[in-house]
């Protein structure tokens, strides 16, 4: 049976075409142009070339940022991905249970990136918050705002704390989705719990733990609200992310060509990561297929 095509579907999709050059490539072909551009006001640009992307990635500054990045992500996925999965497997099947429990995790994710900034910097404050006042009464020295391992210690806990429930809810999507019958089979087998895990259930989950790496992945590498609004990229550069350092750049000092670079570097390194991530899980799932 031969498919039959109708190219005028095709008209249907002109609207997010035209959506879509409109709120990114115009976006993105203005930033190309200010990275090979230099401008002294008046609105007058002088060819600069690759200069502002050499001075980039020369710069001791950028490779910081970027160390920080890679250090905080890594971080992230080890609690998030682990701690997600955990509490999906524990999470009610059936019953009233269940509506409550994916309520509860729905919550943290409805709440605006920076109030949740808001939220934590409240939370955290020695003399009005309850976890600075509670660590202060209990001899603990905590000041997010001059220590740099305090500080790292309360935007990994703000993170996981927002973003962990969106592990859980994919992971229980997944489980969700496996048969009765697979656990039927499993007892009447006499399997542990470890076992129903290992090749009922972590099988089952490989496809929505791919999604979740990427998204927590892209999402913590591109996180700039929430430490932002809690630390400002402090104490000192801390916590200061190529996102933070980029927009004190663009729009602290004012340097668009050197903004301009490093924001298309910044993107390349994110897709160069993501296909990485994409390439390695995806091959693993079809070798253990």
């Amino acid at each position: 049976m031969n498919k039959t095509w109708n190219n005028k579907a095709w008209f249907m999709v002109i609207p997010v075409l035209v959506l879509v050059a409109f709120s990114a490539v115009i976006p993105l072909m203005t930033v190309v142009n200010y990275s090979v551009q230099d401008t002294f006001g008046n609105n007058e640009f002088f060819w600069a070339g690759t200069d502002w992307f050499t001075e980039i990635l020369s710069s001791d500054r950028f490779w910081n940022a970027l160390a920080r990045n890679l250090i905080f992500s890594m971080i992230i996925l080890a609690i998030e991905v682990p701690l997600g999965i955990f509490i999906a497997l524990n999470m009610p099947k059936k019953g009233l249970g269940v509506p409550v429990c994916l309520v509860l995790m729905a919550l943290p994710l409805l709440i605006p990136w920076n109030v949740v900034g808001t939220i934590w910097l409240v939370f955290g404050r020695v003399d009005i918050g309850l976890l600075g006042y509670t660590l202060s009464a209990l001899g603990i020295d905590y000041n997010f705002t001059q220590n740099p391992i305090d500080a790292w210690i309360t935007v990994i806990v703000m993170d996981v704390w927002h973003w962990t429930s969106l592990v859980v809810l994919l992971c229980y999507a997944g489980l969700v989705s496996i048969p009765d019958a697979y656990y039927q089979a499993a007892k009447i087998d006499g399997a542990s719990r470890w076992s129903v895990f290992r090749f009922i259930q972590l099988p089952k989950m490989k496809r929505v733990l791919l999604i979740a790496v990427l998204l927590r992945f892209m999402d913590s590498f591109m996180i700039y609200t929430e430490p932002f609004v809690v630390t400002g990229g402090g104490p000192g550069n801390s916590t200061t992310f190529l996102s933070i350092d980029l927009v004190k750049m663009a729009v602290g000092q004012f340097d668009l060509g050197p903004a301009a670079a490093m924001s298309i570097i910044y993107f390349l390194i994110i897709l160069a990561l993501s296909w990485i991530f994409y390439t390695v899980m995806t091959v693993s799932d079809a070798k253990g297929e």
